[in-house]
């Protein structure tokens, strides 16, 4: 008897592991829920191995170390430009070791350039944190490696040359001409020389406080943080940079967890502030009507890229309740120059609440590539999540077995949501199965539509009741969804007598017919 028991139970679990490991299309993050890229750069490069076909490359620090940021490698991750949902990991392009010991990587940048020849080389910059390797540049022959250092010091091993400092960007312009920029909570930025990719042209030296420091008290607008990145517009340049918002700014306090940008006809300036691209605290309109933030905040780097006629802005979450385990998004935006000389960088949604506030950056989503909604069918992870309100979290497990992460630490009032899915194609009947593990008190779970309160537009469409008593093991309860059409969010509402944890959410199934 025993062991048919046994028997029975396993048969169910790889049942249920092998439905939970169905690939979802596209989703946010974009890369498999155990990897943990932050700081990602992307860049359109052509393929080595396959002449004339393109892909997105994305450079990015490596949070592998669990309690403090980052790592010690630089991995890449590639995508075909035409299918921007088909992420492949090319391997570890760089790490540096010296004299035994691996230095800790952060947030690099790499760049193509093209001789005379055709030839390309591609230079990475890795940010190594270690004294008298900061200015550490590397080369290779392919875009994903590996790289080797070219600008060791002579007679002091050890030790690089140049002038590249912290969160290091580099910009190749149309007439071979390099611009190097970087800096913490001051902004610097330089001609490099083309010769050696990693000194001042000859004759130039670092602009200081390029856009001014974030601590300033001179009502400085720019207010940078960190986080350079150089693109160009049309005949714009464009520097997005990780800004600290001003108090109250759109009705939320002051974070360094945005993304904005300003805009020259120069590369070196000057400067003329555009706005936020994106918030990672995710701005929505609250219960009573005013601005909130509905993600956790913590810092977030990256940059914009088109490809395929649109633009996208890159850059991470964090998540396990604190920064040690970032996850790379992405969002569309809308990106254009006025005939008047302006740079306009907006999302695809603005809102605007009550009082006046107003967001005009990307809407943080659940979506990723799938910019026209996720498809409702099959598997989805609860680690997904756009939207966590209370006490949730997104646990990191790092388990590249499981394509898996749960939400956790779920209470009275929490919300967890998913933006958005798109049920335009579907017919008949489809019916939502939500996994969770109960966490011993009993509570209720209200699945609504559009909005996670009734004021604001949300259709309550079902709920699910959580007893004291319920077994802490996994549990599918099923809610029958009305008919619906095009992009609809979906959110889950928790309600308990107590402030314990009602339960862990571990995944959502749609099941049509």
């Amino acid at each position: 008897m025993i062991a048919k028991i046994l028997l029975f139970t396993a048969v169910c679990f790889l049942a249920w592991t092998a439905a939970r490991s169905e690939k979802a299309l596209a989703v946010n993050p974009y890369l498999p829920l155990w990897e943990h890229i932050p700081d990602g750069e992307p860049r359109l490069f052509e393929d080595p191995d396959q002449p004339g076909k393109f892909r997105v490359y994305l450079y990015g620090s490596h949070d592998t170390r669990r309690d403090e940021y980052c790592g010690y490698d630089i991995p890449v991750w590639s995508a075909p430009v035409e299918d921007l949902t088909d992420w492949r990991y090319d391997g570890i392009a760089f790490q540096s070791v010296v004299d035994g010991k691996a230095d800790i990587l952060f947030a690099p940048d790499v760049v193509e350039v093209v001789d005379s020849n055709g030839k390309k080389t591609y230079y990475l910059y890795p940010n190594n944190q270690s004294w008298g390797r900061n200015s550490q540049v590397a080369k290779a022959d392919r875009p994903d490696g590996p790289f080797e250092v070219i600008n060791w010091k002579d007679g002091k091993p050890g030790d690089t040359e140049g002038v590249m400092g912290f969160d290091p960007a580099v910009f190749v312009d149309e007439d071979g001409r390099v611009y190097g920029y970087w800096g913490f909570k001051r902004s610097f930025g330089v001609e490099l020389d083309p010769e050696t990719m990693y000194s001042a042209k000859p004759g130039t030296a670092p602009i200081v406080d390029l856009l001014g420091s974030c601590e300033a008290e001179d009502g400085n607008v720019f207010r940078y943080f960190e986080a350079p990145s150089l693109r160009k517009v049309e005949d714009k340049y464009v520097l997005v940079y990780s800004r600290v918002t001003e108090p109250g700014e759109y009705g939320l306090g002051p974070s360094n967890a945005t993304l904005a940008y300003a805009y020259s006809d120069n590369p070196l300036g000057p400067w003329t502030y555009g706005g936020t691209i994106v918030d990672a605290r995710a701005p929505e309109i609250g219960e009573d009507g005013e601005m909130i933030a509905t993600s956790p905040s913590h810092n977030t780097h990256g940059s914009i890229l088109e490809a395929n006629g649109q633009w996208y802005i890159f850059y991470h979450r964090s998540t396990d309740n604190h920064g040690f385990a970032r996850q790379a998004m992405v969002e569309p935006i809308n990106v254009e120059v006025t005939p008047e000389g302006r740079v306009v960088i907006t999302g695809t949604r603005i809102i605007k609440d009550r009082v006046g506030n107003e967001y005009t950056g990307a809407e943080v989503t659940s979506q990723g590539f799938a910019i026209d909604g996720l498809k409702p069918e099959g598997y989805y992870s609860a680690g997904i999540a756009c939207c966590l309100i209370g006490s949730p979290y997104v646990k990191a497990l790092y388990d590249e077995e499981s394509d898996h992460n749960p939400v956790v630490n779920i209470r009275n009032n929490s919300v967890v949501g998913y933006k958005y899915f798109n049920f335009t194609e579907t017919s008949g009947k489809v019916e939502l199965e939500i996994e969770l593990i109960p966490c011993g008190a009993a509570g209720e779970v209200e699945v609504l539509l559009d909005s996670p309160w009734e004021k604001q537009g949300g259709v309550k469409v079902g709920s699910v009741k959580i007893g004291a008593e319920s077994a802490d093991e996994l549990t599918a309860a099923k809610v029958a969804l009305p008919e619906l059409e095009g992009e609809r969010a979906l959110y889950f509402r928790f309600k308990s007598e107590g402030e314990e944890p009602i339960c862990e959410l571990v995944g959502l199934r749609f099941v049509t017919g």
